[in-house]
């Protein structure tokens, strides 16, 4: 009996992979078990290897297992590719139909089954997948009961014989199971269904977004970034709301610029590529002190690089990109949970600091399936920050100041249609009325403004996450989806008796230094884990004084999601080296 399992299915791109690991991951979930679904796929839309991993247990898990207990492979390559990774002696679920083999010297049971036969027989090719799922349900301990109800209801409106069909394909595969002889057989400890959701962190976002009452989203599909506006697009016609696909990234960015000076919140998504094109207009709206929310779903770079892969590398560019030294506010969400939060705080903190707002996201916690408790709907409030209405404008002699010079740096705005309000609002240099000045004196007071004005957030609440830091042999340091395989390896390592601490970066700009200073100061090694090859989050501590001996660095940029087993192995090489 186990805590968690891992269930990995391969083939080609196009076989209904994706699909097929939707089944199991949901099934698992409706039965009360905490699930995060992750994938490998190629850059195509057709063709090439991919897989889907299912790793399922009593516990939360936000992290990939690093063996696989079931192994279904649709193509010898998928065997080739990944048997390896599974436990030892673990089953490998194969079509008989490709004559599978194990490569030599491979610990596995391999259990061929005539898929692709049955499917013909029951008058459906399609359902051979079903056939796998059914037996993966007996190697795993799970009821069949539960895929026969999520089938009926996922294939209803397509007619009682497709429902039937895929039932008597599942059934066949538990039976062939059943009557055979399988040295290995799992079984997890029941669960307890609760009400959880089983989600990604697009989705998450993109409710936290609608409940913000942003009503508009301009962008240009991009991978991993696209989920958000088709859930939204999914959402708009209910709650009311438009989606608007631009010809680019700059027609995009400049679209939600212009929403928000109109006083309508609004968004974009993108990933690298597109997150370049954006800053210009980033400093646009920075200058003008227009509230604008982008969200970069981080990808592997540069140019092109992998698109469906994972990576942490746009932090500097997310925090100091573009030309000239506008300011901006940078958000790290890690799960579901806090991608939903930022998905509406990061509207108020536009609308209060008049500031674009990024929300850096990866394609690890943009894509990958994982379960949620409940999202806190019950925390969304609306902060529109300083607007100036008609009642306040109608006696006032003079013009508008809506560059005011004020001692907090926040100028109170007007909104288009405010009798006397001032709408002028332009990239160059403005004096407090708005007009264009070069005067030097007044540059050097905008310049002051605009950065006094974000000060406070330095020490918001909620920029760091701390986790039992205080006097930590070790305390590790990360931001984004990595929080799942740290959380992970922090739990491994006090349970071999270190004392570890965990900080999480939820703010990486303006940087939280001194929050974070007093996390770190009693600790005598600081592990920065990143997903990228120069240690940006580190650097950025770096620039803000933070940095010592005590630090170190794990860094991963393959592409592949980080193990909680290879920081586990870095924090005992760690305090090996201080032992001696």
């Amino acid at each position: 009996m186990a805590k968690s399992l891992a269930w990995k299915i391969g083939g080609d791109q196009g076989e209904g992979i994706d699909s097929t690991g939707d089944v199991v991951g949901t099934v698992a979930s409706r039965l009360g078990y905490y699930v995060y679904g992750y994938k490998h796929f190629s850059s195509r839309i057709k063709g090439g290897h991919t897989h889907y991993t299912v790793r399922l247990g009593t516990e939360p898990v936000l992290a990939p297992e690093p063996e696989v207990h079931v192994l279904v492979a649709l193509t010898q390559e998928t065997i080739d590719r990944n048997v390896r990774g599974l436990v030892a002696g673990g089953p490998v679920i194969a079509d008989q139909a490709f004559k599978p083999a194990l490569p030599d010297g491979a610990q596995a049971q391999l259990i061929e089954i005539p898929l692709t036969q049955i499917a013909r027989e029951l008058g459906a090719p399609v359902v051979r997948n079903m056939v796998a799922v059914g037996a993966s349900a007996a190697l795993l301990g799970l009821p069949l009961d539960a895929f026969r109800s999520y089938v009926e209801e996922k294939f209803g409106r397509k007619g009682q014989e497709t429902v039937a069909q895929n039932v008597r394909a599942l059934e066949q595969g538990h039976r062939f199971i059943e009557s055979s002889h399988v040295a290995v057989r799992y079984e997890l400890p029941a669960a307890t269904p609760g009400t959880r959701y089983l989600m990604t962190g697009n989705d998450a976002l993109a409710l936290g977004a609608l409940g913000a009452g942003c009503r508009l989203m301009a962008a240009y599909p991009i991978t991993p970034a696209t989920d958000i506006m088709e859930t939204l697009a999914s959402l708009f016609p209910k709650y009311g709301g438009a989606i608007c696909q631009m010809e680019d990234e700059l027609a995009a960015i400049t679209m939600v610029i212009g929403a928000g000076y109109a006083g309508a919140r609004a968004m974009t998504a993108t990933s690298g590529p597109g997150f370049s094109l954006m800053q210009e207009g980033l400093g646009l709206a920075s200058v003008a002190e227009i509230p604008a929310v982008v969200v970069d779903t981080q990808r592997v770079g540069p140019s092109t690089g992998m698109p469906t892969k994972t990576e942490q590398s746009d932090l500097m560019a997310a925090v100091f990109g573009g030309h000239g030294e506008g300011e901006r506010i940078v958000l790290t969400p890690g799960t579901a949970t806090q991608a939903f939060e930022d998905g509406y705080e990061a509207f108020n903190l536009a609308e209060r600091y008049q500031s674009p707002v990024i929300i850096l996201s990866d394609l690890a916690l943009g894509q990958w399936l994982q379960t949620v408790e409940r999202l806190p709907y019950e925390r969304v409030q609306i902060d529109r920050g300083a607007i100036v209405g008609a009642a306040e404008t109608q006696d006032l002699e003079g013009e508008f100041q809506r560059y005011r010079l004020t001692p907090d740096g926040i100028s109170p705005r007007t909104l288009p249609g405010t009798p006397k309000g001032q709408y002028l609002a332009t990239g160059v240099e403005h004096a407090q009325t708005g007009k264009v000045s070069e005067d030097p004196a007044n540059r050097a007071a905008q310049v002051q403004k605009r950065r006094r004005k974000l000060e406070p957030l330095r020490t918001r609440e909620g920029a760091i996450l701390v986790d039992a830091a205080e006097g930590a042999e070790v305390v590790i340091v990360c931001f984004g989806s990595l929080i799942g395989a740290v959380d992970e390896a922090a739990s491994d390592l006090r349970g071999r008796g270190l004392k570890v601490g965990r900080v999480q970066v939820r703010q990486a700009w303006p940087f939280p230094a001194q929050p974070l200073r007093a996390a770190l100061q009693d600790a005598r090694k600081v592990l920065f884990v990143e997903q990228n090859v120069t240690g940006e989050l580190r650097e950025l501590a770096r620039l803000e004084g933070l940095e010592d001996d005590r630090f170190a660095s794990l860094l991963k940029y393959d592409g592949t999601l980080l193990l909680p087993q290879e920081v586990v192995e870095e924090v005992r090489v760690l305090v090996m080296k201080e032992e001696v």
